[in-house]
């Protein structure tokens, strides 16, 4: 009876899925992001095309130089993973879901703390929308065709 409950309670997927869960994740916090980053974007900024600009060429360099190797490797993690199934929300680690808190306070905190405009903050959340979105992708294409099945 025991192990009913427990199997209940852990909302549990075919290890192949938990790449899709991740690009899903990853999406959502991409589009967040983005959103964001649009709606406050303060599109009489007379510098505006140069803070585009910078906002992507950092979006991509963050992407090349930090985010690749993360979603890296939590695509080897996952696809090591050698059970039939799995629950739903490991496909992050414990180190993941902090750094995510962490992130996501800090986003808060600069927003609510007006030390910097959110005019200013809009392309910082385009900055990190930009990564977030190219690793999304990569987990879309190793979960639904590049998944070799071990």
């Amino acid at each position: 009876m025991k192990n009913n409950y427990l199997e209940i309670l852990n909302p549990s997927v075919p290890r192949r899925y938990l790449l899709l869960v991740a690009a899903l994740a990853w999406t959502t916090a991409a589009v967040v992001l983005l959103s964001k980053a649009f709606i406050y974007m303060d599109l009489h900024e007379s510098y505006l095309v140069i803070y585009l600009i910078l906002s992507v060429i950092g979006g991509l360099l963050f992407y090349y130089f930090l985010f690749s190797k993360i979603a890296t490797k939590h695509i080897n993690r996952l696809t090591g993973f050698t059970g039939e199934r799995y629950c739903v929300f490991s496909f992050f680690n414990m180190k993941s879901y902090f750094l995510m808190f962490l992130m996501i306070s800090m986003g808060i905190l600069l927003r609510k703390s007006h030390l910097v405009s959110v005019g200013h903050l809009s392309f910082l959340y385009l900055m990190m929308g930009i990564p977030l979105l190219l690793s999304a992708i990569r987990f879309f294409i190793d979960g639904i065709i590049g998944f070799n099945e071990k």
